[in-house]
Order: structure tokens, then sequence, then C-alpha cells
């Protein structure tokens, strides 16, 4: 029965997988079934609906976050306690001073364009006619997985010796007498190139909430501005922005949150390489690739730090919303 922890042939993981989903539903009929009781103490539901959550949140999440925090202070083999060593490491090396310029580059230049594209498209196709089908091409890249856009926006750049291209964007510049050139091997420009791909990817997703958001202010409001003199761009920054602020705020935030963890587009497109990477990339380069999981692991803790304000200013900033209203 050792396949059952180690599952080799197909049929096997099929098997292994029912099990896991049986196991599942059995767990869960038996903790509705306890808490749906009449007549139990106020504790016994709440614990039964929260209890597997905790559970899974603590043994899933919070215990390995300790357990890597832990590791950052030790050294490769986790023997011996090496307190700020590796994050020293990571603060004067010059090849991770890199990766920290790049990550601070995709962390200020995705949110902001991926969110200014997002609503300045949303504002044009706002109820004209192919609204519908303006916002579809634009969120068509939202469906696209990371890896899949990575790809494609791979033989995007592609170069190859000679005047036939197979990149779109070297045949363009053939076309106009340029010379080919490898984008995504020069630094800094490859990391340019791979931010305009999740720009690509954001934008949708932009443009999704803050088209709700512009739909949402109310028809007196505009008609107002409207009566005051306030058209065209006056009333995009007058109006228009002020009543999304929220709507902005929030978009903002996501995105960086979700630029911040991207290893996707990196990982796919360059490996790191060229003077490429960014900090989750490192991560996995340093804990999986290089044997360095002390490094790894301060890498994933500064990563951590970095999110923590954007998540705790994106809360501050919805409470204060909420209270507006």
């Amino acid at each position: 029965m050792t396949w059952i922890l180690k599952p080799e042939t197909l049929p096997e993981k099929f098997v292994v997988m029912f099990l896991a989903i049986l196991l599942f539903a059995i767990v869960m009929g038996l903790v509705l079934a306890i808490v749906d009781r009449p007549r139990l103490p106020k504790w016994v539901p709440v614990s039964g609906y929260l209890g597997p959550s905790l559970l899974l949140i603590t043994f899933g999440l919070l215990w390995p976050g300790l357990l890597t925090i832990r590791s950052s202070f030790y050294n490769r083999t986790g023997a011996d306690f090496v307190g700020l060593t590796n994050y020293q490491t990571i603060f004067t090396d010059e090849g991770f001073l890199i990766v920290l310029r790049n990550t601070l580059a995709w962390v200020v230049v995705v949110p902001l364009a991926a969110t200014a594209l997002g609503l300045v498209y949303a504002v044009l196709v706002d109820r004209t006619r192919v609204e519908k089908f303006a916002k579809t091409l634009i969120f068509l890249p939202m469906a696209i997985s990371m890896v899949g856009a990575s790809i494609i926006w791979k033989f995007m750049y592609d170069m190859k010796p000679g005047k036939d291209q197979i990149g779109l964007l070297n045949q363009v510049v053939v076309w106009l007498g340029g010379t080919p050139q490898p984008w995504l091997l020069n630094p800094p420009l490859n990391t340019f190139m791979m931010i305009i791909v999740m720009i690509w990817i954001q934008a949708g997703f932009a443009m999704t909430v803050l088209s709700a958001a512009i739909k949402a202010i109310p028809d007196e409001t505009i008609e107002a501005a409207k009566m005051d003199g306030a058209v065209g761009v006056r009333l995009f920054w007058w109006v228009t922005v002020p009543s999304v602020r929220p709507a902005i705020i929030v978009v903002l935030t996501t995105i960086a949150m979700g630029t911040l963890k991207s290893f996707d587009i990196v990982y796919t497109m360059t490996g790191g390489n060229f003077d490429s990477s960014i900090v989750a990339q490192e991560f996995y380069t340093q804990s999986f690739v290089q044997g360095r999981p002390d490094i790894g692991a301060a890498l994933a803790v500064l990563l951590f730090i970095m999110i923590v304000p954007i998540i705790v200013y994106n809360v501050r900033q919805m409470r204060i919303s909420e209270g507006e209203r």
C-alpha cells in the first residue's frame, strides 16, 4: 500500500485523487452532521465551521511561515545561527542589488501603467456602441495563464539572423530598416520588455473594476459638472477620477501585490538570467537551484515585508471608504 503515499502510474494517481476527495467529503459530512444538530452550545457549530479552516491556515500557512523566518537566520544547513548575515548578503551583494532594482521597477511601473491604461480605456469606451466588444478585447489576456502569455510574448520578441523574422517586433524593426534586437538578452531593457507583458495582462483587470466604478457615478453628478463647464479632460480629472478614487486604490494595491509575487513571466521568458531576476524568481533560484535555502528564506521574508504595508494600506482605505458611505 506504499503506492498510496507515492503514486507513480496514472491509474494510481487517479485512485489517490478519488480517495482524497472521498476523505474530504466524509470529514466535511461528519462536521456538518455534528454542528447542525439543534440545542448545541453556540461554540460547537462555530468551532465546527471555523475549526478546519483555522487548522489549514495554521499548518499550511502560519507554521511554514514561522519556519521560513527561522531559516532566514541560520546557515544553509540550518545548524548554525548566523543572525542577519543572510539579509546583509541580500542588501550588499551586487547581484542581489540588481534583483531589488528590478523588483522596484516592476512594482512601480506595472501598477501605475496598468491602472492608467485601464482607467483611460474604461472612460473612452463607456456607453459607446462597441463597449462590450472593446472591453472583451482588453479583458482577453486575463483569461490566459501567465505562462501562456509569456510564451506568446517570447515569440513576439524572438530574433533570428537575417531579414525573415519570427518575432513580430523584430520583423517590424526590419521593415523600418533597422537591425533585429535580442530584446530579452540586454539588461535593463529585458526587464521592461517583461513588464509590458504584465501590463498587458493586468490592464483588463483594472479596466473591469474601474469601469464598474465609473458606471456607479450618479448621473446627477455628471450633469451638474457639465453645467459648470466641466467637459472632456476637465470632467475626467475633476469628477471621474475623484469619484472612483477608492476603486483606483484597490486596483493599484491589488496589482502591486500580484506584481511582487510574479514568478511565471520571468521564469518562462529569461529564467532570471541576463540581470532580469526579481525577488520571487530569485527566491526559487536560491532555494531549489543554487542550494541556498537560507538566502531563499531571507528573500521570502523580504517579499512578505514588502507586501504587508500594501495590504495594510488597502484595508485602511477600504475602511475609510466604507465610513464615508
